[in-house]
């Protein structure tokens, strides 16, 4: 079984910061896996092992994604082979452009597969729309937020966890399919694996012909910070302080305030509960 895993690259945001104007700043931001698509991976390597298959991870990034300690994270979590398609555009393109980018990798390089997985969204856009798109791309079957996959021969039974029931679907090969985070915890990689990876197919090649974008983004800001009252209690004023506290609540529609509070004369700690009718 060829099983095909799309995977988005994005900054890491824990290492972008907001600036002065609430542009964001990705100077310093390392390149990672979108979290949802490891799950996605996770699943891929599970269905391999148990039907004898293997795993093609398939990428559009941008040429930051081409960092050696980013595929190695890639390759060490149960994947084959390694394939990215790079162009700077990509960085912000739409799910249409990168659901093409992603079609042609898959008629160039990885044609005979039978599955291809992708994360139920990115973690950047969180669009949900790529598995979509490459399905209509490529005249395949899709269906998203699974739970579960099974090979049985020419088809996949999969499941769909929704709120009050569970969803049993056979999707005839080959396919693509969106997975929900609940499928799979994504392993973390031994040394072992990490140091095998360096062994491993990869394969960075440019984007020919450009981004095919039909959405262009023009800004993107951290939303406007709400002003700050800066109101400073005089010491010993607890009474004060937690009704203020009960106001601003209340004006969020919360009816119950649970206050803890030290004493400073005694040093005890004390719980207040304020019930209070609107």
């Amino acid at each position: 079984m060829k099983i095909v895993v799309a995977v988005k690259v994005v900054a890491d945001d824990q290492d972008i910061f907001v600036a002065g104007d609430r542009t964001l700043d990705y100077s310093k931001a390392h390149q990672v896996i979108s979290s949802y698509d490891k799950n996605a991976i996770e699943a891929a390597a599970q269905l391999a092992a148990a039907n004898d298959g293997t795993v093609t991870v398939i990428s559009a990034a941008t040429s930051k994604a081409t960092d050696a300690k980013l595929k190695k994270d890639i390759l060490s979590r149960g994947v084959d082979e390694l394939i990215m398609v790079t162009d700077d555009a990509l960085a912000t393109a739409d799910s249409f452009a990168t659901a093409q980018v992603l079609k042609g990798i898959v008629e160039d390089k990885v044609s005979d597969y039978d599955l291809i997985l992708t994360g139920d969204g990115s973690a950047d856009f969180y669009a949900g729309q790529v598995n979509v798109q490459l399905a209509a791309a490529l005249g395949v079957p899709t269906i998203n937020e699974v739970t579960s996959i099974a090979a049985e021969g020419d088809k996949v039974v999969v499941e769909r966890t929704l709120e009050e029931e569970v969803e049993e679907i056979e999707i005839p090969l080959p396919a693509v399919i969106a997975v929900s985070p609940s499928i799979g915890e994504p392993r973390i990689p031994g040394m072992r694996e990490i140091l095998a990876a360096g062994k491993k197919p990869s394969t960075v090649d440019e984007l020919a012909g450009g981004v095919d974008a039909k959405i262009e983004i023009e800004e993107t800001k951290a939303p406007e910070l709400a002003p700050r009252k800066q109101q400073i209690f005089e010491e010993g004023d607890i009474d004060a302080f937690t009704a203020q506290v009960w106001d601003n609540l209340n004006e969020d529609n919360k009816v119950s305030l649970f206050t803890r509070f030290i004493d400073l004369e005694s040093g005890e700690t004390q719980t207040r509960i304020i019930n209070k009718n609107k």
